[in-house]
């Protein structure tokens, strides 16, 4: 008997073909997942640093298995030094493999309500290479040195070796961070790692203003998720964002940024999606007028978000103008730089040692 989540799985199934993806691995793919363990990970690359004594934690969603990123802060005197550790999946797959042929035609994970078509098969995105708690994993890092003012001054990519000391979930740090609970068992229990997350959060915070006096803005979006009751749905919920999962955004536009630029020294080419005057900006201009907000004819990233934070505070009119200012991808382009075809364990960015 069919149920609700075999449903929901069946239509993204076939959204996913229909949009060009691969919902199923590949015969060979999973051969070769079979065929793999920890002890078939390639021999230490040289360089990789031992960073496992670094009070490294994770933040993701409760359910979690897959644990991809890791986070963690060191003083460096009046600056601060955020090192963002992700998941080396070249360590386990070759390139040109089975897998990474996958990996390469999908580029990404897609989560639907029924179903998580994950980019890595399992036993590989949820063990192998899973940077889990009290394990042992081989990491690319993202290390930058965050100044007082938010800037990033000194910015570096390489190989480490690293271990978690903590699996966090966002709604529980958001809570303990807003000041609404006290700190979740799991941070508690490490030593020094509550003091470390705040000293994650400051910088997060920093990051954010110098990104918004260079003109981001304030988007809040919901998130609807379906709760099940074994395979039937009983209810959706709205997920908002916290700042738990403000800090782990903020960190990786930072770190997306530094990557960036370390192909851009390497001479490697990427493809940027940058946005042009937005296509509807009359309508943002004519929806800030009802409220009784004139913004200028021409695009204004500032008057926009000294807009968007009044509306902010009157709930009810909150999600209208950030429903339509969010979406407008119609001026966005990808736009090929000097910066890197890059590959990496996601298929997203070199290893360090490929282009050292």
């Amino acid at each position: 008997m069919s149920t609700a989540r075999d449903a929901l799985r069946g239509i993204a199934w076939q959204a996913m073909r229909e949009r060009g993806f691969e919902p199923d691995y590949p015969p060979a793919a999973v051969a070769q997942v079979n065929r793999t363990s920890e002890s078939t990970a390639e021999p230490s690359a040289p360089g990789r640093r031992d960073l496992r004594d670094r009070l490294w934690c994770s933040i993701d969603n409760d359910e979690s298995r897959d644990l991809d990123q890791l986070t963690v802060a060191e003083p460096r005197g009046d600056a601060t030094g955020i090192l963002v550790a992700v998941a080396d999946v070249d360590a386990l797959v070759p390139r040109d493999s089975p897998v990474d042929r996958h990996a390469s035609a999908n580029t990404t994970s897609v989560y639907t309500a029924g179903a998580v078509f994950a980019m890595l098969p399992e036993r590989l995105s949820t063990d192998l290479t899973s940077l889990g708690p009290d394990v042992e994993r081989p990491a690319i890092v993202i290390d930058m040195t965050v100044a007082r003012d938010g800037e990033v001054t000194a910015g570096d990519v390489y190989l480490g070796l690293v271990r978690n000391r903590a699996k966090l979930a966002y709604p529980s740090v958001g809570a303990w961070l807003e000041s609404h609970a006290p700190a979740p068992d799991a941070l508690s229990a490490v030593p020094g790692l509550s003091d470390n997350l705040l000293l994650q959060a400051a910088a997060a915070e920093a990051l954010k203003q110098s990104r918004h006096r260079r003109g981001a803005l304030t988007l809040d979006t919901a998130e609807a998720r379906p709760v099940f009751a074994g395979d039937e749905i009983r209810d959706i919920e709205s997920q908002h964002r916290s700042r738990a999962s403000e800090l782990i955004e903020d960190f990786m536009i930072a770190a997306n940024t530094t990557v960036a630029q370390f192909l851009e020294r390497h001479g490697f080419y990427s493809v940027r999606r940058i946005v042009r005057m937005p296509e509807r900006w009359p309508r943002i201009v004519a929806l800030a007028a009802e409220t009784g907000t004139q913004l200028p004819a021409s695009p204004d990233h500032h008057a926009l978000e000294k807009w968007l934070l009044a509306v902010r505070a009157w709930l009810g009119a909150w999600r209208t103008p950030m429903t339509i200012a969010a979406s407008d991808r119609s001026a966005s382009r990808a736009t090929p730089t000097t910066l890197g075809a890059a590959r990496s364990a996601t298929g997203l960015i070199p290893r360090p040692a490929d282009v050292a």
